[in-house]
């Protein structure tokens, strides 16, 4: 992959006010991915294939080979991973015709829309197809007609005639203006009435010439605070080296089921140097997830060796001063290399401890129960509170996850 920015789009994190059922959320999306329901990774048709066996021998290349099942399948719009589960959400903002939107980010889904907060207004540019849109979204939906509009994302970044959604009626979306999905182009299946499928953002991105690898580069900050903060970027189809720290490691996409059907990788879990808790284990990076998910009986081994105490308000392990004070690091073995998440990196930030039920003067930690016990195929989420300590790439040309360490890595914040 090229290390040349293309163009990167800042990110802003919204931590919503149904955070203090965080730890429930993040364990409903985490039961959804455990049943391979809404695959979303390089392999998810296949996955999807295996699910449906009608499908296989039927499928078709859409532009930019991207695989596309039969019409009328709309498994996409009805097992959906809810992009309103997560604690918090990342916006951009995006330019449809003559307006700027905020849109949420989600790699867990296609369709990208506008309509649920700013009204759009046709343009110019603006056509309507006449064709109904809907897509569900577990506790979120959304439906309308589809357009197409000239859509950009900032710089040269700029599609034409790109297809978007209009909603008539959105619900479960509470400050954005809709959706920006970067998942794969058959998760749009079913969704657009008399269409086989229709090409997301990144799709158009690489059929129209301005990316010559079809890869989304993520870039997050420490949340601080319980407010809106801009603090990422959004990278698509290269890399920002301004953002990172060395090179980055990329791993091929984990074989091991359900995890090989999204971003899934292997990886070691150590507490300290000397206490394992995961041993080549596959899971999931997902910046949908917002904690750290580990298999219930690694929580365990990792409760014992922090003697923390779960907390009944939020569902999170709580800790004392003096025991923060003894808390080691956190060691991710993935690939060739080890990622640390240093004691400040694995609490929650304290400016938000009311934002998810807590207490002022109480510490929270980030790792939490996946509610299953390892050997299932998916034994851990590396959600965004490891997210926002390192760089990550979403590499759908090579089949592959990519990890770099950042500034943040062992920055001391919370």
């Amino acid at each position: 992959m090229s290390h040349v920015v293309i163009k990167s789009i800042p990110i802003q994190a919204r931590i919503h006010r149904h955070a203090k059922q965080i730890l429930s959320r993040d364990r409903a999306r985490a039961q959804k991915f455990l049943a391979g329901l809404h695959p979303h990774g390089p392999h998810a048709f296949n996955a999807r294939k295996l699910q449906h066996p009608d499908l296989n021998g039927k499928a078709q290349h859409f532009e930019n080979l991207a695989v596309v099942p039969p019409a009328g399948d709309a498994t996409a719009a009805h097992n959906s991973i809810d992009v309103t589960d997560a604690a918090v959400n990342y916006t951009v903002p995006v330019e449809v015709g003559q307006q700027t939107f905020s849109l949420v980010i989600d790699t867990g889904s296609s369709n990208t829309w506008v309509g649920a907060g700013k009204k759009y207004k046709p343009t110019s540019t603006s056509k309507s197809t006449g064709k109904a849109v809907t897509v569900t979204y577990g506790s979120g939906s959304f439906s309308g007609t589809e357009f197409t509009d000239q859509v950009s994302l900032g710089g040269h970044l700029t599609l034409k005639d790109q297809s978007i959604g209009v909603a008539s009626k959105a619900t479960g979306f509470h400050g954005v203006d809709g959706i920006l999905g970067i998942g794969p182009v058959d998760l749009t299946t079913g969704t657009v009435k008399g269409t086989r499928s229709v090409p997301t953002v990144t799709d158009s991105l690489f059929s129209q010439g301005l990316i010559s690898t079809e890869s989304i580069a993520i870039s997050f900050n420490p949340t601080s605070g319980s407010g809106d903060n801009v603090n990422g970027e959004l990278t698509f189809g290269a890399t920002d080296t301004s953002k990172f720290n060395d090179s980055i490691n990329y791993v091929p996409i984990t074989a091991t089921s359900p995890a090989s059907r999204y971003w899934g990788i292997d990886q070691t879990l150590t507490y300290g140097r000397d206490t394992p808790l995961l041993q080549g284990a596959a899971g999931i990076v997902d910046t949908g997830t917002t904690l750290v998910l580990i298999a219930t009986d690694a929580f365990q081994a990792y409760q014992q060796a922090t003697q923390a105490t779960l907390d009944r308000a939020t569902g999170l392990l709580t800790i004392t001063d003096d025991q923060f004070a003894q808390l080691e690091s956190l060691f991710f073995q993935i690939g060739s290399e080890t990622y640390e998440l240093t004691p400040n990196a694995q609490i929650w930030p304290r400016q938000s401890n009311s934002s998810i039920g807590g207490q002022d003067d109480q510490i929270y930690l980030i790792v939490a129960d996946l509610g299953s016990n390892s050997g299932r195929g998916l034994d851990f989420i590396n959600g965004f509170a490891f997210l926002q300590r390192h760089y990550s790439v979403y590499d759908t040309t090579n089949s592959r996850v990519g990890l770099a360490r950042t500034p943040n890595t062992t920055a001391e914040t919370n």
